[in-house]
């Protein structure tokens, strides 16, 4: 699988339309997916041992999606090999009002990943200019200096937003954390598709919200709003992959090799023992024998 052709390219990114949603391109069958997708989990399963030990980087994996695209899925099935001491999972919704009383970033700044472990953010600070552009008034519940009504909020506030995400990705990657995001690309009819089962199937019943449906509406200006996104924050430090999510098992598969191929860029391995440290091997083998 060629993986470059999921990349927003920095600078030259323009329409989410040049993306397919039902792409299974590299891929011939879901069985071939599935059994790629076991030798995927065992390497990175590896890999994360070596990275849990290194104890030098951390790995922040950003997911955004439109509801029903597949966020809880895909990182369920991606990271099933992953061990969970070495890994740490946020789900961001509606923010409480302590955060509210805070900058836009802080919610999510303190649960970024330490050295060692990798952090995955389901929905992220993204949505401060997700949701949040598409129904801005919200932006009034924020208490921010010098804006009373939704009018006072023009481009220029969304694009100070852009400059406060990029330099907050380019601080992280300066300080040895990995961002890699994932905007998984679902099409209108398969998002309705999906929501139907959600309805139809009781074990499923849990997952179905009426706002969801509602939200709909507001489809275009959310793809306008994702591709303003992408446009200004697919960075060479911190790139965009839009991955088609109408066929499930290849949006999995798809991640599961992007994130892998970036691990062994890392060439990970075990730390090397001190002159001390092995002689301290020795004597507790002594112990021991």
């Amino acid at each position: 699988m060629n993986i470059d052709q999921f990349l927003a390219i920095p600078g030259k990114f323009r329409s989410l339309n040049k993306f397919s949603t039902k792409s299974t391109s590299g891929v011939d069958s879901k069985k071939e997916a599935e059994k790629r997708m076991n030798i995927y989990i065992n390497e990175m399963q590896k890999l994360q041992d070596m990275f849990y030990a290194g104890n030098t980087h951390s790995l922040l994996l950003i997911f955004q999606a439109m509801d029903g695209a597949g966020k809880d899925s895909t990182i369920k099935h991606v990271m099933s090999g992953i061990n969970p001491q070495g890994c740490q999972v946020y789900s961001f919704k509606q923010p409480s009002a302590e955060e509210l009383d805070h900058d836009f970033l802080w919610r999510t700044t303190k649960c970024l990943p330490e050295r060692g472990r990798i952090g995955i953010f389901n929905r992220s600070y993204y949505e401060e200019v997700l949701i949040v552009k598409v129904h801005p008034e919200i932006i009034l519940r924020q208490k921010l200096p010098g804006i009373d009504s939704a009018k006072q909020i023009s481009g220029i506030f969304w694009n100070e937003r852009y400059e406060s995400i990029n330099e907050f990705e380019r601080h992280m990657v300066h300080n040895g954390t990995i961002v890699m995001k994932f905007f998984l690309h679902v099409s209108k009819e398969e998002q309705a598709d999906r929501f139907l089962k959600r309805i139809n199937n009781p074990e499923k019943n849990w997952k179905f919200a009426l706002s969801d449906i509602e939200e709909r509406n507001y489809w275009d200006d959310y793809q306008k709003a994702y591709e303003d996104m992408i446009r200004v924050t697919s960075s060479t430090l911190a790139p965009w992959y839009i991955i088609p999510a109408d066929r499930k098992w290849y949006m999995r598969l798809a991640v599961a090799e992007i994130i892998l191929q970036r691990m062994k860029t890392l060439d990970l391995k075990y730390p090397v023992l001190t002159n001390k440290q092995l002689a301290d091997l020795e004597k507790g083998k002594k112990f021991l024998v």
